[in-house]
């Protein structure tokens, strides 16, 4: 299942946030679900232009142009380029790319950082979020907004961004009431079966793409209080 069903199944009417939304390939498809308005945040420039190409017209959604975390100021987003190519989906404001070999080079920008808590949102229903690395303090900076509007969220989380995230993200989540899930072939599974030996193998190199089969990156998570009904619903999907 991918995250755009995700959110589609579960949708309730109210604000969804599209963070690391890219040229939003998922931002679109959210402001089309009734009764929503989407906030997305894209800090990356060159993503946040094609991001406002996409949105151009679309009423019921607003552009942030800033990376989110648990401060607000400023961060170094960095961008690596394999042989001058931009790998504008390894962007982020968690790591560098140094030491990788002389066709990996970086690209970096000085972006404004937001915590997601000091935009006082009443009525988020759900969340997608896909950092690269720097999930834990963006949760961090969400945690009052999180108690207090229990939206569902989908999230990639990888040991090659930051070493442990496969523990710590969900572990924080789990303190706040969320049971976490992922899938595989249209089975559902709790995070408890995840096998990082055997299902996230893959380099932090951004020139080297192999990975394991399966590469389970994206997870799932459901207020406690609500959890069984929503995953019937997914289940019967």
């Amino acid at each position: 299942m991918d995250e755009t069903r995700f959110h589609h199944l579960l949708h309730r009417p109210g604000t969804l946030l599209d963070i690391g939304a890219h040229d939003g390939l998922l931002t679109v498809p959210l402001a089309a679900l009734p009764g929503s308005r989407v906030l997305a945040f894209e800090p990356l420039p060159s993503a946040f232009a094609r991001l406002q190409a996409a949105c151009a017209g679309l009423a019921n959604v607003e552009l942030h142009q800033a990376a989110l975390g648990d401060q607000v100021g400023q961060a170094t987003l960095t961008m690596p380029l394999v042989d001058g190519v931009p790998q504008e989906q390894w962007a982020s404001t968690a790591k560098g790319y140094a030491g990788f070999g002389a066709q990996v080079t970086e690209a970096r920008f000085t972006v404004p950082l937001r915590r997601l808590d000091e935009f006082a949102l009443q009525d988020v229903t759900g969340v997608k979020l896909d950092a690269e690395g720097a999930e834990y303090e963006i949760l961090r900076g969400a945690r009052e907004t999180l108690l207090r509007c229990r939206p569902v969220l989908t999230l990639e989380i990888e040991e090659r961004h930051r070493i442990g995230a496969t523990y710590a993200v969900p572990a924080f989540l789990d303190a706040l009431g969320y049971d976490a899930w992922f899938e595989i072939d249209e089975v559902w599974h709790p995070i408890r079966d995840f096998d990082r030996g055997s299902m996230q193998v893959a380099s932090s190199d951004p020139s080297v793409f192999a990975a394991s089969d399966p590469y389970v990156f994206i997870f799932y998570f459901l207020p406690r209080e609500t959890a069984p009904e929503m995953l019937a619903t997914l289940q019967r999907s």
